[in-house]
């Protein structure tokens, strides 16, 4: 599953509020925007708010969420983004909604003006169904129900489609030689657009220069082309980057050309490529590729779920696919691309699924499914034995044939109290230990008795970020008595810089005389007690 949290604004979000994510998709010259619906189709925004692409009805940054009452209840299908940035939206019933930069009528309201908060987008795409969206830098395309497909904004290239580099104030269909056909697949470069059709067909119209049409030239198309070197393969998928395309056919093969000047083609050179060249041949087959124009940046999944990447990564450019650890493409993008945007809207995987660390998390106390209770203090503690074998070499030994607690269905615990007993057998099932210093000191004894390094090492973190005044010379004494060197070191030097009000607690006068007279020594000879 994606982690949300690889793109550092969601790594201010709790687990409660990441749980209920459900969409999710990170933008912005500098991926500084985002926009997520959450599982009750509620769009919530935060971020920078370049061109007030947040839609918040104002331009001010925030970063905390903050809900869209506009879209509320409206289930979304597909999202996309312009470099202004501006924003299509379309909903499961078929409407477009649009806001942000609006400079190149890119919002298709007929306007120039700034889209301060979402509009739906009427005009000529009233009573159609619009099933995907795409954005190019300052251009919009949409995609309806029956495939035909719209395009309006900035033309300067011929990104529209209508014929002219005139900019196109409301979405316009695209027809000349789509006329007739049924596209079921779009996006757009920065300044190119792409249409995948039903039979597997691929046409592109819009800027050429670095042959990122595929028609095996670099001159501008004002209307859709077709690219006659894919004649014979059927395309499942299409992608763009900022100025190259991979194609993805219904057989698992991997086509790209265009720009590639970081070795975003992945032929192993910098050399554009004005025509569709295969790359990855010698790879198993391939289930999904990714790119999008905001960066340099390609990447692909096969069918056994290795991800590679290659083009501008962090800087470098990696001019051969690069067999990466990622589980999936989108963390291609939070990771090495520039800027860390997603290529995609993202889809959370919630479902009933548990991972073996949540499940033994659930069972952990549970008297329906454990075999075995330790009673602490009177109170029971429900555990699995298997569990803390496996966990513990202390339970290991314990349950041989040899010992009698092999075969005992309660163990009595009584040289630990029932919060510092209960919180060690969490940590076994958890690796968590949540704990007040003051009982971390008993834990850190258990851990010493047990030989548990590891969690001896948590005790004396717990510790050390609990140390105060009135328990500093207890938590010193504890660290001696337990021998932990390094919190003995950390407590002593708490000790020394606060030694006034260390020596005024009761816990200082309550301690016992050797150690008194060991802390005065030491304290001496780092010149604690010099006038």
């Amino acid at each position: 599953m994606v982690d949300v949290t690889k793109w550092p604004l969601f790594s201010l979000m709790g687990p409660q509020e990441l749980s209920a994510i459900r969409k999710a998709c990170v933008f912005g010259m500098s991926a500084n925007e985002t926009i997520y619906i959450t599982n009750d189709d509620e769009v919530y925004v935060f971020g920078l708010n370049c061109s007030n692409c947040l839609g918040t009805g104002d331009s001010q940054s925030t970063i905390i969420p903050k809900k869209v009452d506009f879209l509320s209840g409206r289930k979304v299908v597909s999202l996309s983004y312009g470099s202004g940035p501006h924003i299509l939206l379309a909903t499961e019933d078929g409407e477009l909604f649009a806001w942000g930069h609006n400079g190149y009528s890119q919002l298709g309201n007929g306007t120039t003006n700034q889209g301060v908060a979402p509009v739906l987008v009427s005009a000529s795409l009233l009573n159609k169904k619009v099933t995907e969206v795409a954005c190019g830098s300052h251009h919009s395309m949409a995609l309806t129900d029956s495939g035909e497909v719209y395009a309006w904004g900035y033309n300067n290239c011929g990104q529209v489609g209508s014929g002219s580099t005139a900019n196109q104030p409301t979405p316009r269909r695209v027809s000349s030689c789509l006329q007739n056909k049924v596209a079921v697949g779009i996006v757009c470069g920065q300044t190119s657009s792409l249409a995948v059709l039903d039979n597997g067909e691929v046409y592109g119209w819009g800027y050429n220069g670095n042959g990122q049409l595929g028609l095996g030239n670099n001159g501008n198309q004002l209307t859709p082309c077709r690219l006659v070197a894919l004649q014979g393969l059927c395309v499942q998928q299409i992608v763009s980057g900022y100025a190259h395309s991979l194609a993805l056919t219904d057989e698992g093969l991997l086509y790209a050309w265009g720009a590639n000047t970081y070795g975003q083609l992945g032929t192993g050179n910098k050399s554009n490529q004005l025509s569709p060249v295969q790359i990855m041949a010698e790879k198993e087959r391939i289930v999904e590729i990714a790119a999008c124009h905001s960066t340099h940046t390609s990447a692909a999944k096969t069918q056994s779920g290795q991800v590679y990447m290659w083009g501008q990564c962090r800087g470098q450019s990696i001019v051969l696919p690069h067999l990466t650890h990622f589980t999936c493409t989108d963390d291609v993008f939070a990771c090495f691309a520039t800027p860390s945007v997603m290529w995609r809207l993202l889809t959370m995987e919630h479902d009933d699924f548990l991972t073996v660390a949540q499940s033994l998390k659930k069972e952990f106390d549970n008297p329906e499914t454990a075999d075995l209770k330790f009673c602490v203090d009177g109170k029971y503690i429900y555990i699995h034995k298997a569990i803390l074998k496996i966990r513990c070499e202390h339970f290991r030994s314990m349950f041989q044939s040899h010992w009698n607690e092999d075969m005992k269905e309660v163990i009595e615990i009584d040289q630990f109290s029932y919060p510092v007993y209960r919180s060690f057998l969490e940590f076994l099932y958890t690796d968590n230990v949540e704990l007040p210093p003051e009982d971390a000191i008993g834990l850190l004894d258990l851990a010493t008795s047990y030989c548990e390094n590891r969690l001896k090492r948590l005790c004396q973190h717990i510790i050390k970020r609990g140390i105060t005044v009135e328990n500093a010379f207890s938590l010193l004494s504890a660290a001696v008595r337990y021998d932990a060197e390094d919190l003995e070191e950390f407590c002593f030097k708490f000790c020394v810089n606060h030694l006034t009000e260390v020596t005024q607690t009761a816990a200082f006068w309550q301690i016992d005389g050797n150690l008194l007279k060991d802390f005065i020594c030491r304290a001496s000879r780092c010149g604690a007690f010099k006038n």
